[in-house]
């Protein structure tokens, strides 16, 4: 079994049903057609350096992926992070959210989770 998480480059002034609704969005293949927010590209690049999604390291064993490669768009990246992925994984996500100022959603349950380091 697999488990997703999305972040978001959002405004500060959205609430966790905006990134619902943009996620309701990408659902349904409605992506910005606008250049990647520099947060989710930094996102992206500082993730998969450590955990790659991307060529032959990201199907060693032990990579956190169980889909691969990420769901990447100008405003979000969708993990699909395998139910074993070490907690290291899912704390450097939100390390990495917060320093970036991303929400995070969990698309099991729908929460959003704005990083600790995040200032509303």
């Amino acid at each position: 079994m697999s488990f997703d998480l999305v972040v978001w480059a959002m405004d500060n002034t959205d609430m966790p049903d905006d990134v619902r609704a943009a996620n309701a969005r990408c659902a349904r293949g409605e992506h910005p057609q606008r250049p990647a927010d520099p947060r989710v590209v930094a996102f992206y690049d500082a993730l998969t350096s450590h955990y790659p999604d991307r060529g032959p390291r990201a199907t060693l064993a032990g990579t956190p992926w169980a889909s691969a490669p990420l769901h990447a768009a100008a405003d979000h990246i969708q993990m699909r992070l395998d139910e074993n992925c070490p907690d290291a994984v899912l704390e450097t996500i939100e390390r990495l959210a917060g320093e970036l100022n991303l929400d995070l959603l969990d698309l099991q349950d729908g929460t959003v989770y704005p990083p600790p380091v995040k200032a509303r």
